[in-house]
């Protein structure tokens, strides 16, 4: 609002001064003539007129728009040139024209204006939304790094306290695991040895020994071995030992150990005597620990060979029996054929008894009037009532005993 203009706006007052100017424009086009410019009313003050455009003509400036009252009183010319009609209306196409023009162009600004506006207000929301949602996440982030610090401090002080609470049973763990190694270096062949019972502890095949007949004297190899193919034992025999040298023959095979009265040889009057371990520790470097394992299985009837000095010897089980280990002189039996025993550790595991199987020769034939003399045969040992029969290799305790007492 302008005090000086009526209370309009310069705005207002730059309209009303270009209708007024295209009214007199109009007016001049009908011919109107005037002596005297008509002075606008009260809407159009001088100062408006006077900064109106000055790119009037004189002709233009000759006919000013009459007042209210002059226009009532005066009516306009009722002949009305067509050159004047078209100059009338072209000049309010014009007119209207620049004004609807400068209008919408001031629209458009504004409008734009407008949106700019609105998209910078949604913009800065929109910033202090993602700037919001990234303070929330900065904070969630921040209370998950604590939390993961929580777990992993929680995670390792419980990892401390079990650690602590185990270290406790450490020196437990460790007496445990002593006793049970100690255990099992002394009694681990309590395990095996029955399972060794079961497994073939010779290469030869069974079924090619079982094919001999056994009433036909054979005529074999003069490497001598000792044959049980129920068994399927196939070893070798050191023949003529003291009982005091059997110990170290053992881990080569089986032995033959001759005592007063139990000194034959395969073939001759008395008692031949074989020896062989039954269990050993399964640590243990002797191949022959496991010989003799099976022989709890022997019933009577069962075969057993010997090959002996290119000869084969067979021999038919015919009873077992357990002695004492200290009980030598139950290998002296009173006979008159050729017998054969063998000599074990039993239970299996142990050398707590011994086992004996004794067989009966049956080829070659046997005749009581021409038993055969060994030249080289040396004296038999003197000491049948004396000492103990072979055992197992010694046990874990056994040799930590012989190895503080020099035995």
């Amino acid at each position: 609002m302008n005090s000086e203009n009526g209370g309009l706006s310069s705005e207002d007052a730059k309209r009303q001064t270009a209708a007024e100017i295209a009214r007199r424009k109009v007016l001049a086009a009908y011919g109107k003539q005037e002596t005297t410019p008509v002075q606008t009313t009260a809407a159009v003050s001088d100062a408006n007129l006077a900064s109106a455009p000055t790119n009037l003509s004189s002709s233009d400036s000759a006919y000013a728009a009459p007042n209210s009252d002059h226009m009532k009183d005066e009516p306009l010319n009722p002949n009305i040139n067509p050159e004047s009609w078209k100059k009338y209306h072209s000049e309010w196409q014009n007119y209207y024209q620049k004004y609807y023009s400068e209008y919408y162009a001031n629209a458009a600004r504004q409008y734009v204006a407008k949106e700019r506006l609105k998209d910078a207000r949604d913009q800065a929301e929109e910033d202090e939304i993602i700037y919001a949602l990234a303070r929330a996440g900065g904070k969630e982030k921040e209370r998950s790094g604590l939390k993961l610090r929580q777990d992993i401090q929680k995670r390792a002080t419980d990892s401390a306290r079990k650690t602590r609470r185990l270290r406790k049973f450490i020196p437990l763990m460790a007496g445990i695991a002593v006793v049970f190694l100690i255990l099992f270096l002394q009694y681990n062949r309590l395990i095996f040895a029955p399972i060794m019972a079961y497994v073939s502890p010779g290469n030869a095949p069974a079924d090619q020994i079982e094919a001999l007949d056994p009433t036909i004297t054979q005529v074999v190899s003069s490497d001598p071995r000792l044959i049980i193919p129920k068994l399927n034992v196939d070893v070798p025999i050191r023949f003529g030992l003291a009982l005091t040298d059997v110990m170290g023959a053992m881990n080569n095979g089986v032995a033959h150990y001759r005592i007063a009265g139990a000194s034959a040889y395969p073939g001759e009057v008395g008692n031949f005597i074989i020896t062989g371990h039954s269990a050993g520790d399964v640590y243990s470097s002797n191949p022959y620990k496991y010989i003799f394992s099976g022989l709890e299985r022997l019933e009577d009837g069962d075969l057993i060979y010997v090959n002996y000095e290119s000869v084969r010897y067979t021999y038919k089980v015919m009873r077992k029996n357990v002695i004492e280990p200290t009980n030598v002189g139950a290998l002296v039996i009173e006979t008159d054929k050729p017998l054969i025993t063998l000599v074990t550790c039993t239970p299996l595991g142990t050398s707590r008894y011994r086992l004996l199987v004794t067989g009966e020769q049956i080829s070659p034939a046997f005749e009581s009037t021409a038993t055969p003399e060994n030249p080289e045969t040396p004296e038999a040992s003197e000491d049948s009532d004396e000492g103990e029969l072979p055992s197992n290799e010694p046990s874990f305790f056994e040799r930590i005993w012989n190895f503080f007492t020099g035995q």
